[in-house]
């Protein structure tokens, strides 16, 4: 029997992309998952297409309310939470000249504080059930800086931030908190990046939604030694920078 069993889990922004490939793959290992996301009829066929493991509910991140919704529904389908996977995401492209004040914003309330709020209301219901994991979906963006893109680099190196202090507070509850970093992946909100974005890298490619939620599955169930750090997925981005060195006489 699986430590989840009984229990329930929510992946946010979970209709496609990186979201809709955790779902999958959780659904896979019998975890019953609720799909938050405000794209109802992608979430809604999701949810058909997995079966029995997994439900749609229409969930704003940065609304209170909705949350404590959503939460409540998750345990009243499928049991006590187990697992948060703060999935949601948005980009907004401009650097600090010429982006707006409301754009930065938008960004930081979707990916940070919405975030934030997650946690908040979840962390109350895994204490109670005996423990649990927070999986913060962050990005190379929450470990290096990008010109151009200072909301999502902010707002990204923040959640990296607060899932160590998250970790802190509530391993002695049983609640492991770890951040995911991925590099450029093939999403929906990756459409607009040319492949050459990925050109310098070790490996250079895109990577993968399943990838990550390959990591993502682990994390949660094999790595129950680790709470506080940092997972990357990159193709080898973060290691360094390669340099044309003159060949050696």
């Amino acid at each position: 029997m699986s430590a989840f069993t009984g229990r329930s889990a929510l992946v946010t922004g979970g209709a496609r992309g990186i979201g809709a490939a955790i779902v999958r793959a959780l659904a896979k290992d019998n975890i019953d998952v609720v799909i938050g996301d405000l794209l109802e009829p992608a979430g809604t066929a999701l949810a058909e297409s997995v079966g029995p493991h997994a439900l749609f509910q229409r969930l704003d991140v940065t609304d209170e309310a909705d949350w404590r919704r959503v939460l409540d529904e998750a345990e009243a389908a499928y049991g006590p939470l187990a697992i948060l996977v703060n999935n949601a995401g948005i980009l907004d492209f401009g650097d600090v000249e010429t982006e707006s004040p409301m754009a930065f914003r938008h960004v930081v309330d979707v990916n940070l504080y919405g975030a934030w709020l997650g946690m908040h209301y979840a962390a109350p219901r895994l204490r109670a059930a005996g423990g649990g994991v927070i999986l913060n979906i962050s990005s190379t963006a929450g470990l290096m800086g990008y010109a151009g893109l200072g909301a999502y680099v902010a707002s990204k190196w923040g959640l990296r931030g607060l899932t160590k202090a998250a970790a802190l507070e509530l391993g002695r509850a049983g609640v492991r908190v770890c951040s995911v970093h991925p590099g450029p992946i093939h999403t929906p909100m990756t459409e607009v990046m040319d492949e050459s974005v990925a050109a310098a890298q070790p490996l250079p490619r895109f990577g993968e939604p399943e990838e990550v939620a390959a990591m993502v599955r682990f994390l949660i169930t094999e790595a129950t030694f680790s709470t506080g750090s940092e997972f990357v997925l990159d193709g080898g981005a973060t290691a360094g920078q390669v340099l044309n060195l003159p060949a050696p006489s």
